[in-house]
């Protein structure tokens, strides 16, 4: 590995310390290297706060070496006022010659023009060092900004004979059936953690009454959207609760007090795409029952699958998603099998 790859890979390192913390700004890691040493690092913690190069520049106690030294980050260092100042103009302010880019910033109020302006200054600028994993650590962000839509992840459980779940009846209305064990439903919340939101259709709230939270993950509740053409959710659910901000996706034009509806036409398959990009959402975890999972299967509306397979058995139920994986591809969470795929 060269020195500008080992460098690199660490900002990305300090970068992913930052996830589902900063939306809706990117992942982003600095260090600051003297002499081939790493004497500064940051990292961006969270929105509105510090940017990564100012959290690393900030910490160097003599300024003075800043002339001297090179300075790695994985995103390309913002030329605009946004909620801080410009890192281009912090970086020129303390003489630093040379800058190493991961690769440049989508958002079009940046794009190649931090770059420009360092270059422009006398900086000695490199870019693309470790492209394909800087665009996988911010692959939500430039999702967004370069298609205009959330990234989106779709994710199930199974059972051993292809059930995601059990008939429902009056006995087990309401009632989730844990289907993965205890260390699957843990990686779960954490991927809940992970991402802006997390999506269901409301026949899934009205089976399971669940909460869609990260509560087996220490980490920030995603916003809950549920998919309700005909308002059908009953209003003790608990995605009703304060634990996250609830939005409900529905055609119809009822209002019900305390609760955020917004108007949706569902004869627009692209709708549902359309108005959680317009919300500004960058990402969601599509984690509803067969129908809704299958509406982002045919439409190719997903980036990533995760699949829990399970030992259990379950006779009759709902069916999985129609959706062939290759059985060869998983790994083990403890008796469960989970395969993940990406989208290329």
């Amino acid at each position: 590995m060269s020195n500008d790859n080992f460098f690199m890979q660490r900002c990305l390192d300090l970068a992913i310390k930052g996830i589902g913390k900063t939306y809706p700004n990117p992942l982003v890691g600095c260090v600051i290297v003297l002499n081939n040493k790493i004497i500064s690092e940051g990292w961006h913690k969270s929105y509105g706060g510090i940017h990564a190069e100012a959290d690393a520049i900030n910490k160097v106690k003599d300024k003075s070496t800043l002339k001297n030294c090179s300075l790695y980050v994985n995103l390309e260092p913002c030329n605009h006022h946004g909620k801080t100042p410009p890192c281009t103009d912090l970086i020129l302010k303390y003489g630093i010659q040379k800058v190493i880019i991961g690769i440049r910033d989508p958002n079009k109020n940046v794009t190649g023009s931090g770059i420009e302006y360092l270059k422009r200054n006398g900086c000695n600028v490199k870019v693309n060092i470790l492209k394909g994993e800087c665009n996988f650590i911010n692959r939500r962000f430039i999702k967004f900004c370069k298609y205009k839509r959330p990234y989106i992840t779709l994710k199930w459980a199974e059972s051993n004979d292809g059930f995601i779940g059990p008939v429902k009846d009056k006995l087990n209305l309401g009632r989730i059936k844990w289907l993965s064990n205890e260390k699957s439903r843990a990686l779960s919340h954490k991927w809940r953690t992970e991402e802006q939101s997390i999506l269901v259709g409301v026949q899934t709230v009205i089976d399971d009454n669940p909460q869609l939270t990260s509560r087996f993950h220490k980490g920030e509740n995603p916003i809950r959207i549920i998919i309700d053409p005909k308002l059908r959710i009953p209003l003790k659910s608990k995605v009703l609760n304060n634990e996250s901000k609830s939005i409900v996706l529905s055609s119809s034009k009822n209002k019900i007090d305390g609760v955020n509806i917004i108007t949706n036409d569902f004869d627009n398959k692209e709708s549902i795409i359309n108005t959680i990009y317009n919300l500004g959402i960058q990402s969601v975890i599509v984690e509803g029952g067969s129908k809704t999972l299958q509406f982002f299967i045919d439409n190719n509306y997903w980036d990533c699958i995760r699949v829990f397979k399970t030992s259990k058995e379950l006779k009759k139920g709902t069916p999985r998603p129609n959706f062939k994986i290759r059985d060869t591809d998983y790994k083990m969470i403890g008796d469960d099998k989970l395969y993940e795929l990406f989208k290329n």
